[in-house]
């Protein structure tokens, strides 16, 4: 069983961007640390929205897909919804959009800030079921470190 130490992920996260005031800086770093730190993962990175899309930000990995339309795969799912999209096999979600077919399993997190939605983070593995209801509940802790940290700067990612 792959365990992460999200407690020490999200002190990491404070002491790392706590005085950086550029969001696409602190957003890199943020990217970085956490693909770094999780075990098991092929891809992580922020999608942003953009009007009415989802934009590639920055991210660790191979290349991915640029543009998501709201709604679309699992990204899109989880920027309608406002909800946290933990997928056990990407082959069994309608509408999955495979950017790497490597990919086997999926957590998704909306971002938000000041109250509004940002983006998501998503993170991919080549393995089933890869992310447990810990994961989840600790990445989004870091999210939402990620976010009040974000709702200090004069722009959003």
């Amino acid at each position: 069983m792959i365990t992460t130490d999200y407690d020490l992920l999200d002190s990491q996260l404070r002491a790392l961007l706590d005085d950086e005031s550029d969001a696409l800086a602190a957003t890199s770093n943020f990217v970085a640390l956490l693909y770094n730190a999780i075990e098991d993962i092929n891809w992580l990175g922020i999608y942003v929205l953009r009007g009415d899309e989802l934009v590639l930000g920055p991210f660790q990995g191979k290349p991915a897909c640029v543009r998501i339309a709201l709604g679309d795969g699992v990204c899109g799912a989880a920027t309608s919804t406002r909800m946290t999209q933990r997928v056990n096999d990407v082959h069994d979600f309608p509408g999955h959009i495979a950017c790497d077919v490597d990919s086997r399993s999926e957590l998704v997190v909306p971002l938000t800030a000041n109250e509004q939605l940002i983006g998501v983070l998503d993170i991919d593995s080549p393995t089933l079921a890869r992310f447990s209801e810990a994961d989840q509940s600790g990445v989004e802790k870091v999210c939402k470190t990620f976010c009040r940290l974000q709702e200090t700067r004069e722009r959003f990612i």
